[in-house]
């Protein structure tokens, strides 16, 4: 039987190496797995926590949303930088809410100027509040609109605003402020054009699609009155730089159309009718007021082409009188 006796070298060796390996192997330390935890910080710096909370968590849906979340970013960090700078002495953190604050508080500062209460001149007051206040237009929006590239005008009693066959349609685009203007047809008159109203819509509407135009209509202060007047060209270019506004002067202009097609059929309609017809235009697809106007100097006899196209008109209201009852029916 084979026996082998182990060497006093062996064993010492095999004895030695087993405290090296001990060593290599990392032992876990109090340190590593923060079993002594540090003492809580001043109470500077969870208030700096609770206005960042407070600014993370205001509804998007609020109005003033984005000026309060600044702000309370904004204090947030002038707490950090009060806890860094007195009760931790961290440098780096003090910078770095510096920078922070600094940030906040030129884009607060921009929030505010943008909110800042627009001054609207009080003879431009009525239009925005009848016209372009219920569209959400800002104010700020108007005031260049109607500081930059037009004016206010006034007309005596009697003075025209336009010739038919002379005035050309190509230069201006204008609203009543006060007064009242008559608009006649080679003497016969057609409708009444009343305050917050478009004076030329139809001409405007018109020339999109043709230039060098005439006025086909005669227009004439039948009181003293002052309008708005803005050049064509500009407000066009101007339009164009403001997708905004120009589907507001679309949609103001169609409804304009149509309050003016309604006063064909109804002389007698005033200003305070016309705002119950504000909502309505449909009446704007089916027919333009430059195709009433057409039909009116192609005919032959300028009274019979008249009569023929306000009969015509009030046909066509007779009808959708008629359909509606007996839909109601």
């Amino acid at each position: 039987m084979n026996y082998t006796e182990s060497s006093p070298l062996t064993e010492s060796t095999a004895i030695g190496f087993t405290p090296e390996l001990e060593s290599v192997i990392p032992v876990p330390s109090n340190e590593t797995i923060c079993e002594n935890w540090r003492e809580i910080h001043h109470l500077v710096f969870h208030v700096a926590n609770i206005f960042f909370t407070i600014g993370l968590v205001i509804p998007t849906s609020l109005h003033l949303h984005m000026i309060l979340l600044r702000g309370m970013l904004t204090i947030g960090c002038t707490l950090y930088i009060v806890w860094a700078t007195l009760y931790r002495c961290a440098l780096d953190i003090m910078i770095w809410n510096s920078v922070f604050l600094g940030v906040n508080i030129l884009h607060l500062s921009y929030l505010l100027y943008k909110k800042r209460p627009v001054k609207i001149e009080k003879e431009l007051s009525g239009i925005y509040r009848r016209l372009f206040e219920p569209l959400r237009v800002p104010p700020d929006l108007f005031r260049r609109l109607t500081g930059q590239f037009c004016m206010i005008q006034t007309l005596k009693k009697g003075q025209a605003y336009a010739a038919e066959d002379k005035t050309s349609v190509d230069d201006r685009l204008s609203i009543l402020l006060k007064g009242k203007m008559k608009v006649s047809y080679r003497g016969h008159f057609l409708h009444n054009i009343y305050p917050c109203a478009f004076i030329d819509s139809p001409e405007f509407r018109s020339t999109q699609m043709h230039k060098g135009e005439k006025f086909q209509v005669t227009i004439i202060a039948d009181d003293n009155c002052r309008f708005l007047c803005w050049s064509r060209e500009r407000l066009t270019y101007f339009l164009e730089s403001e997708p905004f506004l120009y589907e507001i002067f679309r949609y103001l202009i169609g409804k304009d159309i149509t309050n003016k097609l309604y006063s064909l059929n109804d002389p007698t309609l005033n200003d305070k009718k016309a705002k119950k017809l504000e909502h309505q235009l449909s009446l704007c697809t089916q027919i333009s007021m430059l195709e009433m106007r057409n039909s009116i100097a192609s005919s032959s006899d300028s009274e019979d082409g008249l009569h023929q196209f306000l009969r015509g008109t009030s046909s066509m209201s007779s009808l959708r009188g008629s359909a509606g009852r007996q839909r109601f029916l």
